[in-house]
């Protein structure tokens, strides 16, 4: 699938070259010994999206909350990270500052989640061995979900300054994502946070939500006037990519 003009050759050929490929300076393996490509998938305005780079994306979607049943997509990880990768190219594009969020910012994200993800509370994440197993059973570490909050809050920065003139979300749109999101995904028996202690996050979430809705022409335009390509046909795109997991950029 494409999306605008041409990509520039010798930039994708690179890319497919060191991107997984052995690249100059590096010892040849054996003839006999499997080589692991890392390939390229899509390229937007002339930056790669790697195969890894979507299996990343899906596994750091664990540490967003998801509709029971609802299982790690390789096309939306796709969407994803093309409209995040807009995103930040349009800031830099426009010499806008979004606010560096401060560790003790990202740190108090990674608490909050630690207490108050459903699928931390069933590994008991409040403790450090329980945050650990978790890591460990989700292939993450410490520092891919410091990254991660980094950028997102990073992100949600810059669309919160540019879009959110005028968003208001209400305390019944809040009440109503917490009875009917939150709580069901709670297993039987276990005690979920009262509502007092989520109701910022909640707030986030449907202020993203709507945010979304208004910006999505904006996000549209950027694809039109910039290079978009897919290069691995299995990954189809969804109508209506987000800029970020869980309803969050």
């Amino acid at each position: 699938m494409r999306f605008g003009g041409t990509i520039r050759p010798a930039m994708v050929s690179f890319a497919l070259l060191c991107g997984g490929l052995v690249c100059a300076g590096q010892s040849q393996p054996a003839a006999s010994e499997p080589v692991v490509v890392d390939r390229v998938v899509a390229v937007v305005n002339d930056r790669a999206i790697l195969g890894s780079d979507i299996e990343d994306e899906m596994r750091v979607e664990v540490l967003e909350p998801r509709p029971a049943g609802e299982t790690p997509d390789r096309s939306s990880a796709l969407a994803r990270l093309i409209s995040r990768v807009l995103i930040q190219q349009q800031v830099r594009r426009e010499e806008e500052q979004a606010a560096v969020p401060s560790d003790e910012q990202v740190q108090a994200r990674i608490q909050g989640l630690r207490h108050q993800l459903p699928a931390c509370v069933r590994a008991n994440c409040a403790t450090d061995e329980g945050w650990a197993a978790f890591l460990s059973a989700n292939h993450l570490t410490e520092e891919q979900v410091v990254r991660y909050f980094r950028l997102r809050l990073e992100i949600l920065s810059f669309i919160e300054s540019r879009f959110r003139q005028g968003i208001r979300v209400s305390q019944e749109e809040i009440e109503t994502y917490y009875q009917k999101t939150l709580l069901p995904q709670y297993p039987a028996g276990q005690p979920a946070p009262p509502l007092d202690n989520v109701s910022q996050r909640i707030e986030e979430i449907l202020l993203q939500q709507k945010v979304n809705n208004m910006f999505g022409e904006w996000l549209e335009n950027l694809r039109k006037q910039g290079d978009v390509e897919i290069l691995d046909p299995t990954l189809e795109m969804p109508g209506n990519p987000q800029s970020g997991g869980g309803g969050d950029a």
